[in-house]
């Protein structure tokens, strides 16, 4: 799973000084798209807020607009095969779910080398905790938390929503997340088969237990589980081996399976320029407040 770049088809028109800037801070395509590409309506609440005291352990909140009452708070997680990316790049994420009601965090968290399983998710698991405890002061309600991600993110999301030992020993309730939602996530990919996943996952005693998969219960949090059919970095067995657990389980679950979209589009389909290629904003953030109400 490489980090997400942005695909030759998509285009910026915008002049040769401003282009120049932009790369100048941006530095990477998706960097350049992040500072370039329109974003939805919503409000600014913190940039950089520390949620621990590794440089990684930074987050951004973004809020409604218009807010009525506190609103529903996501947790987001970008991917980057754990061993790269920058919340930054993420901004339009972080605006776009915000525009659609969700008090939203975008997280970075600790990443290869210097960390393997678990730990992006003892990290994960305290950016909720950062939510939970700060999330009334933007507007959001504590108490009706949503995690979601793309790719290794989307990995971290419903791994922190099945696997509740990561929440409460960050002194997190599991039952404050109401719902999860994953991208084009890896749920259940044993045996590795991947230098990069046997880098993050290979020297851990218990393999099974890495898997989200391997922690479905009857009473995990509802799930809307997306990917793309054209996606060849994290095959779609994947969404359905977990999507079909989750039913057997008895948890509700919204599996789409996108046509003439890949990985990278799936992620990509949230921002402003792009959404028209798949309906995943919609139907995300449409099953993530029904249950977070």
């Amino acid at each position: 799973m490489p980090p997400p770049i942005v695909t030759k088809r998509l285009t910026l028109a915008v002049a040769p000084a401003a282009l120049l800037g932009a790369m100048t801070a941006a530095c990477t395509p998706l960097g350049l798209f992040a500072t370039l590409s329109p974003k939805d309506p919503s409000v600014v609440g913190v940039r950089g807020a520390a949620y621990g005291p590794h440089p990684r352990q930074r987050l951004d909140v973004y809020a409604p607009r218009d807010a009525r009452g506190a609103a529903p708070v996501a947790v987001f997680f970008y991917g980057g095969s754990w061993d790269s990316g920058r919340r930054q790049d993420y901004n339009w994420v972080g605006h776009a779910l915000a525009a659609r009601g969700f008090v939203t965090v975008v997280a970075d968290y600790r990443i290869y080398p210097e960390v393997t399983y678990p730990g992006f998710l003892e990290d994960g698991a305290l950016a909720v905790r950062w939510a939970v405890d700060n999330a009334a002061a933007h507007g959001g309600d504590p108490g009706r938390i949503v995690l979601a991600g793309h790719s290794a993110g989307a990995y971290n999301a419903v791994m922190l929503g099945l696997d509740r030992r990561w929440l409460a020993s960050a002194g997190v309730d599991p039952s404050a997340v109401r719902a999860v939602a994953g991208l084009a996530g890896p749920y259940d990919f044993l045996p590795i088969a991947s230098p990069i996943t046997e880098r993050i996952f290979g020297a851990t005693p218990d393999l099974p237990a890495t898997q989200p998969a391997a922690h479905v219960r009857a009473d995990s949090p509802p799930a809307f589980l997306a990917t793309g059919l054209d996606d060849e970095m994290v095959w779609p067995r994947n969404t359905k081996r977990l999507a079909a657990k989750l039913r057997e389980a008895g948890v509700t679950v919204e599996e789409r399976h996108y046509a003439n979209v890949d990985h990278i589009r799936i992620i990509l389909a949230l921002s402003r320029p792009l959404r028209g290629r798949a309906p995943v904003l919609e139907e995300m953030t449409a099953f993530l407040r029904r249950h977070a109400r």
